[in-house]
């Protein structure tokens, strides 16, 4: 069922991994170059891919054990990305490329949370479905 909870906060981590990348940055060059997500293919690839299972979690209400998977291994990839940012930021010395990380750095952030809040309702579904079978 499409008008569940859980597919609002699954429809908002897709918006946030697919739309938003294009609005906020990543960081700011030395030079005041701002880098956003579409220019290095390996994060533009997270995030989209990121948005994709968080779409096919939403049409896959009707199995919802493997909506629960999709939505972990959504969570999983997102720390994977949000491991990449904070490895480029760290890595860097002084003021060689990075001058200034941007708010785009705090998607995947965004991103988890909202993850997490719909693998409980998915979680608190299945319960309830399961608390109904014991009753028949």
């Amino acid at each position: 069922m499409l008008q569940r909870i859980q597919t609002v906060y699954l429809l908002v981590a897709a918006v946030v991994s697919a739309g938003l990348i294009f609005v906020f940055n990543l960081w700011t060059t030395s030079v005041g170059e701002l880098v956003f997500a579409k220019d290095y293919m390996l994060y533009f690839g997270l995030f989209l891919g990121s948005a994709i299972l968080s779409i096919i979690s939403i049409f896959m209400f009707k199995n919802r054990k493997l909506q629960f998977v999709l939505g972990r291994l959504n969570i999983i990839l997102n720390f994977i990305l949000l491991g990449f940012f904070v490895y480029q930021s760290l890595n860097l010395s002084g003021e060689t490329a990075v001058s200034e990380k941007g708010i785009g750095m705090l998607l995947p952030l965004v991103s988890i949370v909202l993850l997490a809040l719909a693998n409980k309702a998915i979680k608190k579904d299945e319960e309830l479905v399961k608390s109904v079978d014991r009753l028949r």
